[in-house]
């Protein structure tokens, strides 16, 4: 079974719940998860697991607090991992218009600056029409992981 580090970017709770239902459901079905609630760069170089990014959205589009940091430090030192597969699950609220999911467009772009391989396409969980994205989220990295 695959080992997994999700990435979360959490301002209200609602990344966070998604990411610790996903790693309770996968490691029922024998995989290993690690959920990094504020990660480093550490989480990430000391490793090749895939990574996943569970990330909510701030109004304007941005990373939340405690994401951040990690963003900073990896667009500042680029540590390079090459074919390193990982995915994006961002929630956001499309009244927000442009800024809608923005922070999974941030964290994509940084990893891919270090060579990493991207993993299918973006999930992207609107507020608007879904009000648990655990519910959203747990088929599509089912899926995600048959193609890592």
């Amino acid at each position: 079974m695959t080992s997994l580090r999700i990435l979360v970017g959490s301002v209200y709770g609602g990344a966070l719940l998604t990411a610790r239902t996903i790693k309770k459901e996968l490691e029922k079905e024998g995989h290993h998860v690690t959920v990094l609630e504020n990660p480093a760069l550490d989480d990430i170089t000391s490793n090749d697991d895939p990574l996943l990014v569970c990330t909510s959205t701030t109004g304007q589009g941005e990373l939340p607090a405690n994401l951040l940091p990690f963003y900073l430090d990896l667009r500042d030192q680029l540590p390079q991992q090459p074919g390193r597969p990982f995915g994006i699950i961002v929630l956001g609220d499309s009244s927000y218009g442009d800024t809608f999911c923005g922070a999974g467009d941030l964290i994509e772009e940084a990893l891919y600056e270090t060579a990493a391989r991207k993993v299918g396409d973006t999930l992207r969980i609107d507020a608007l029409e879904t009000m648990e994205p655990e519910t959203e989220a747990l088929p599509w990295v089912r899926s995600w992981l048959e193609q890592v």
